[in-house]
């Protein structure tokens, strides 16, 4: 298939806010692939190509787009071979090879295949929700049902693999996906709340667990391998060596945890986030020592445990991690429950999650049954540009601009991002380093005083609350607004929405 025919799918797929419209364009494109481009051609779709980051960043990539084809006439399956050729490039002259391979495929692309191109390469494809709609389309496609290819993505963590089997394999191969002991699954989300005693009113009975100031890890063990990823499902194993031998040490030959890892100062309390992280992108950065906790388990010696309830979880989870289980207690009491959200909170976490005790571990889906709870309302929001500095700051990039996520296009294009706000409050003077060097990196045009920069930087932002405002598309504003973090962990697909922040127009 050629790649023009993706584009205009895509095209297509953003032009229309009717969801069944895109469904329809997507499951024809899909049935249209030869069996060997599904894979690679649902990679590029969502920006996440099976090869993974191909080390080009958006100056080389930017450099590259010049001359462009007057006619289509690359495939999916030349795409496919070119991030091959990138990804396998090292060592002395790799940046120089990279270059080459990129400017002769550009010259062979059309303006709209160079534009499709870039995206792929930097994983800003901004169709919308389309992750969720490509799952409906693969369902129809294969006229398969809709809960069966959603749990197989979601057990897999691949799409692509998920659209071949469902495309091309039989109904039992789909439902025999499941649970693999060293393949990572994407994590359970959670809703919020302004209260511990609230979340209970929509969990019933729960086990109201500590929300710690920590990174999101997955730990799998099978026999004496230990692997760990993030909650983005990248292997940081060879990275956490003191995680690896708490799980090593385990009673148990099989696992598959669910928890967080954090350092902790010399009193026993958590040292800021980016300490933590920073062992996470950084191989000879060893000063911060990692101690991981464990708040579930979805696997144990050959029994999956995902469709048990929390209670039978909680159980194993206790036999197998014991000292290394997130504190908390299982309660129905609202008294309860907010002692020991107060009780995280002096123990310098974050808050509470209130989880219902008889839910099963929904992968890759936020639902009301986990609910968590923090006393200063944070966000995950998207970066959209930064203006430059003055006095103190001068020639630091320092004022960010604030985006939510748009998932249905009310302001814009599908699973854009639309502007709520600006701070340049909160930020060090290291972070003032860094995010100039970085968004200068990410920059996709400038304006007097301003860089736009590619939306797939989220960061954490502390607010009072929002207000109307017309100043802003989205018709709020953040109040108060500061830095409190940048989430190096978390895509841009799982910032907050206009919606969640409107909300608290009604709080």
């Amino acid at each position: 298939m050629l790649v023009g025919e993706l584009v205009t799918t895509l095209e297509g797929v953003a032009a229309t806010r009717a969801r069944l419209a895109k469904v329809d364009a997507l499951s024809d494109l899909l049935r249209a692939l030869p069996a060997d481009e599904i894979a690679p051609a649902v990679g590029m779709l969502v920006g996440r190509p099976r090869q993974g980051r191909v080390g080009v960043g958006w100056r080389g990539v930017s450099a590259a787009m010049g001359r462009a084809a007057d006619e289509p006439t690359l495939t999916v399956t030349d795409l496919d071979a070119l991030l091959d050729r990138l990804a396998a490039a090292s060592g002395p002259g790799s940046v120089e090879e990279r270059s080459a391979l990129l400017h002769g495929f550009a010259e062979r692309a059309t303006p709209a295949e160079q534009d499709f191109l870039v995206r792929v390469l930097l994983g800003e494809m901004r169709t919308g929700a389309l992750e969720g709609v490509l799952l409906d389309a693969i369902a129809r496609a294969a006229d398969r049902p809709g809960p069966a290819v959603r749990r197989a993505a979601m057990l897999s963590g691949d799409l692509g693999e998920t659209a071949v089997i469902a495309l091309t394999g039989t109904t039992d191969e789909l439902e025999a996906v499941g649970l693999v002991v060293g393949r990572p699954v994407l994590p359970m989300l959670a809703a919020s709340a302004p209260t511990a005693s609230a979340a209970l009113e929509t969990t019933g009975r729960a086990s109201v667990e500590y929300k710690l100031d920590g990174a999101r890890i997955q730990v799998h063990r099978l026999g004496d391998e230990v692997r760990v990823f993030t909650r983005n499902l990248a292997d940081i194993t060879h990275r956490v060596p003191e995680v690896v031998e708490v799980v090593r040490r385990m009673p148990a030959r099989d696992l598959i945890l669910d928890g967080e890892t954090l350092s902790l100062d010399e009193d026993g309390a958590p040292r800021p986030f980016q300490e933590t992280m920073s062992r996470f992108g950084a191989e000879a950065q060893r000063e911060a020592v990692l101690h991981p906790w464990f708040f579930d388990v979805l696997h144990v010696d050959r029994r999956d445990l995902l469709d048990e309830p929390l209670e039978v979880r909680m159980a194993e989870l206790e036999r197998v991690a014991g000292e290394h289980r997130i504190p908390g207690e299982v309660t129905d009491d609202p008294e309860t429950a907010e002692r020991v959200s107060r009780e995280a909170l002096a123990a310098g976490q974050e808050g509470v999650v209130v989880k219902a005790i008889d839910s099963p571990y929904a992968a890759g889906r936020r639902g009301s049954s986990w609910v968590k709870v923090k006393p200063v309302h944070t966000y995950d929001l998207v970066v959209l540009a930064v203006e430059w500095g003055s006095g103190r700051r001068q020639g630091l990039l320092s004022n960010i601009h604030l985006g939510a996520r748009d998932p249905e296009g009310e302001f814009g294009e599908p699973g854009g991002f639309v502007m709520v706000g600006k701070t340049f409050k909160g930020l060090t003077d290291a972070l003032l380093r860094w995010q100039t060097e970085h968004f200068q990196e990410i920059e996709v045009r400038r304006t007097p005083g301003t860089v736009w920069v590619a939306p797939t930087t989220v960061v954490e932002i502390a607010i009072d609350g929002v207000q109307r405002s017309s100043r802003y598309p989205g018709g709020i504003a953040l109040r108060f607004a500061r830095v409190k973090r940048y989430r190096d962990d978390k895509p841009p697909v799982e910032a907050d929405t206009i919606q969640t922040l409107r909300a608290m127009l009604r709080e």
